[in-house]
């Protein structure tokens, strides 16, 4: 569930569980599920706004709508050739992804109306089959599209560093380690990220100053 309650009930569970995560919860505000369009639409257009600005995410993603006549389906990408995906300010490498995306889907190798009923572990697998779909993608696409409250993308340098400031480390962990770290977390990891995520993003943003951090929470 990700409702206000539920998150303010994970939040208290996750402090109980990890007293670490205490400044995190006290500095970042109560915060809404960052719930995005899903199925084929949504991981197609997560691979189109990877590493990009929000600006030109935002940009290019109408550019893309628009040159499918407001008709984001596998049908449709697949009528159009490479070339014509980049022209709507797509790489050549994600237009081929998104091709990819397209015929997994109406090959029968992924159903994103069946998505659902996969364990997380067994829906990470469906989506990482796919080529151009990485363990990062298929994650955040479970969390954000999907609403799975026990799914942590620990590929995320964000949440990599955000927890060696909650740990107090010298050094952040790296993916397997932030994985390991993460399981004191469950069944609430999403929410540990969108808490971390937010932790993050309020000091890059100068809200919270590091420094202000004690000793064993992350100076």
């Amino acid at each position: 569930m990700t409702t206000p309650e539920a998150i303010a009930a994970a939040r208290l569970a996750l402090i109980a569980a990890d007293p670490t995560l205490t400044r995190a919860h006290a500095d970042v505000p109560i915060f809404d599920w960052r719930t995005r369009i899903g199925g084929f639409e949504g991981l197609f257009r997560m691979i189109v706004e990877q590493q990009v600005s929000l600006a030109s995410a935002a940009a290019i993603w109408k550019r893309t709508v628009d040159g499918l006549e407001g008709v984001v389906t596998p049908q449709a990408v697949l009528a159009r050739d490479i070339e014509t995906l980049r022209s709507f300010g797509l790489s050549g490498q994600k237009a081929r992804y998104a091709h990819e995306i397209a015929r997994a889907q109406t090959e029968g190798r992924i159903d994103f109306d069946h998505l659902g009923r996969l364990s997380d572990a067994e829906a990470t697998a469906a989506l990482v089959a796919i080529k151009g779909v990485g363990r990062w993608t298929a994650e955040t696409f479970l969390m954000f599209c999907e609403g799975r409250t026990d799914v942590f993308p620990a590929g995320d340098i964000a949440l990599q560093e955000a927890m060696r400031w909650a740990d107090g480390a010298a050094l952040r962990p790296n993916e397997k380690q932030a994985y390991i770290r993460a399981e004191r977390w469950a069944p609430h990891r999403s929410v540990a990220a969108h808490l971390l995520w937010g932790w993050y993003g309020a000091v890059k943003r100068g809200e919270i100053a590091l420094e202000e951090l004690k000793t064993g929470e992350g100076a």
